[in-house]
């Protein structure tokens, strides 16, 4: 009849043959050790009707040493968040196979072999954050039915080729290097895009998170999304003396036609700098007559 459970710290989980728990609804597992791949896969198919799952691996924790699969088959899983990685080796990592996944949160999964998600047809909201490393990357192409991404992904680490149909809003980070790719992928793939926010680094980031170059915009055409659908635009911590940054603002307010509001947080600045930029950005012939610009 066991509806929750969570286990923390210092525990083993050893299954030693298939268990049952039809009630169980709420599985987290944080900083728990696994002594095997089949304990893992038994305990998870052992809940048959499970709704939501959180595992969290801490640095330091047991099995760093052990390359676990963990096969994440459930076919009622609503929400599945995974913070921090397991194993450690190129033969670990995650298989997800889940029809029902409604909401994912991924961060933290460094080294792995593998991060796939074979199955989520269902899913409406994704947050993808410091994936790296991983063999066989395919975790961008398998989010392509979700209402709303959330990402902070190297570009040089994601594939193309997905299109993104369902997609009407999407939140990228900027500190990743050469992150205007990503952001050139992304606005290629979703065509219904309503809402578009990019964060810039926190004021304490090492300076070496953003490696500076040049943004070559699309030539030949303009993005579906820009052209009919882009209704918001929003940049948190935007740095207008960034070259790259200037380039790529320019262009947004230079082609969406549909565009209704665009909102400028900037990091504190100087009185000269802000009016030199509320110049700037105010003379710029945008695309949508309507279109209000907001300054923070």
């Amino acid at each position: 009849t066991l509806e929750r459970l969570k286990l923390k710290y210092s525990i083993i989980v050893d299954v030693p043959s298939p268990v049952c728990m039809k009630s169980l609804r709420t599985l987290h597992l944080h900083a728990v050790g696994f002594k095997d791949n089949e304990s893992i896969r038994d305990l998870i198919s052992g809940c048959p009707n499970l709704e939501d799952l959180a595992i969290h691996r801490a640095r330091g924790s047991r099995n760093r040493k052990v390359g676990l699969t963990l096969v994440i088959a459930a076919p009622y899983l609503k929400r599945l968040s995974i913070d921090g990685k397991i194993g450690g080796l190129a033969d670990g990592g995650y298989v997800i196979n889940a029809p029902s996944l409604e909401y994912l949160n991924i961060r933290g999964i460094y080294d792995c072999g593998c991060c796939l998600i074979e199955n989520a047809p269902m899913l409406v909201e994704a947050n993808i954050r410091n994936v790296s490393k991983i063999v066989n990357e395919k975790i961008l192409g398998s989010l392509k039915s979700a209402k709303r991404l959330s990402l902070d992904l190297s570009p040089l680490e994601c594939p193309t080729g997905a299109i993104f149909n369902q997609l009407v809003y999407l939140e990228l980070s900027t500190h990743k290097a050469k992150w205007w790719n990503l952001l050139t992928i992304m606005l290629d793939s979703s065509p219904k895009l309503q809402v578009l926010k990019l964060i810039g680094k926190n004021q304490d980031a090492s300076k070496d998170d953003v490696v500076s170059g040049k943004w070559n915009e699309p030539k030949y055409r303009v993005p579906e999304c820009l052209l009919s659908h882009l209704e918001t635009f929003v940049w948190t911590r935007y740095d207008w003396r960034r070259e790259e940054e200037n380039v790529v603002a320019k262009y947004i307010l230079r082609n969406a036609r549909r565009l209704n509001k665009a909102t400028f947080s900037t990091r504190p600045i100087e009185s000269k700098e802000k009016l030199e930029m509320l110049n700037e950005m105010n003379g710029l012939v945008k695309a949508s007559n309507s279109c209000h610009l907001v300054f923070e």
